[in-house]
């Protein structure tokens, strides 16, 4: 079946969690929300044999990934950076090269900051970045706004958890459908 290039397809994507680090849980407002998006998306792509890239931001002073994430992640990379872009660290860009998939699903904070940079040097490496707006966040809701507004107009395709997990399983009726079923209800 013929599909438009903007549908997620399993075998094309690549789950990226951006820095979803503890020192940031008491400033970002909906942290337990967006743990908990991010946290269907991991166990979605597990599923879907998605592969599932965690990175963080300066570890030393900003704490590792959190438990919520971290607990479920089995399988995955992680990349510790000090630059605000994922795409500033070489082992990060030979990994996605290694890859072969051109499709990134970003989720991770800051919206504004790490999160921008980033999804603007994907899409300036010629990557097809989709935005889980649902899966990332900012310490305030405004610079998340606006960063949500200058990634989508720089060429982002918009998602959702849900959305994203649904595109890539294509067809209703089969185990891996029953699972993310389960984990969006």
């Amino acid at each position: 079946m013929k599909r438009h290039p903007n549908i997620l397809a399993s075998t094309n994507a690549i789950l990226l969690v951006i820095d979803v680090q503890e020192a940031f849980r008491k400033y970002i407002p909906d942290f337990n929300e967006l743990t908990k998006g991010i946290v269907t998306l991991v166990e979605g792509a597990k599923l879907l044999d998605v592969p599932v890239v965690v990175t963080e931001q300066y570890s030393k002073g900003l704490g590792h990934t959190v438990e919520e994430i971290a607990g479920v992640l089995q399988s995955h990379e992680t990349f510790e950076k000090n630059c605000f872009s994922c795409c500033g660290s070489e082992s990060f860009m030979n990994y996605l090269g290694k890859s072969g998939r051109r499709q990134i699903i970003v989720a991770g904070i800051e919206a504004h900051v790490c999160v921008n940079q980033t999804v603007h040097d994907l899409i300036a490496h010629d990557y097809q970045v989709h935005l889980v707006v649902d899966a990332i966040s900012s310490r305030y809701a405004g610079n998340k706004k606006i960063g949500v507004k200058k990634m989508l107009s720089a060429g982002a395709v918009p998602s959702t958890v849900e959305m994203a997990l649904f595109e890539m399983l294509v067809n209703s009726g089969t185990d891996a459908f029953k699972a993310v079923q389960k984990l969006v209800k």
